[in-house]
């Protein structure tokens, strides 16, 4: 049986958000989108994805607090989980990593076809 491929888009900016979404499912990827944090944390529960894209900064809770509460949660600790976002500091970087995100990209220096093709490679 093939692997449902399902992610979740969490991001505020409906533009990226949506050129995110038309490209992914174009590569056949069930897409989920969330416009702030809490909506992320809400659809993750309930539709436990293979990946999350997540931005850093977000309505209410940030991209750290979803990631944090994802991985508190047995059910959900074991999805990988990319930052995207335009924050490139060294410590939003580390900080994303050292909470158990999968990769994190930033926005200018990654194409939507870079950032799908990272997502195949992390779904391998």
């Amino acid at each position: 049986m093939e692997k449902k491929i399902l992610l979740i888009i969490v991001e505020d900016d409906n533009m990226f958000r949506d050129l995110m979404t038309m490209k992914l499912n174009l590569e056949n990827f069930n897409v989920i989108e969330a416009a702030d944090g809490e909506e992320g944390i809400k659809k993750i529960k309930e539709e436990k994805p293979d990946l999350v894209l997540l931005d850093v900064m977000l309505p209410g809770v940030d991209g750290f607090g979803v990631l944090e509460a994802i991985k508190k949660d047995p059910s959900l600790s074991k999805i990988k989980v990319f930052f995207l976002s335009n924050f490139d500091t060294k410590e939003d970087i580390e900080k994303g990593m050292k909470l158990g995100a999968t990769d994190y990209l930033i926005k200018s220096q990654n194409t939507p076809a870079d950032i799908i093709d990272k997502v195949k490679d992390a779904l391998k």
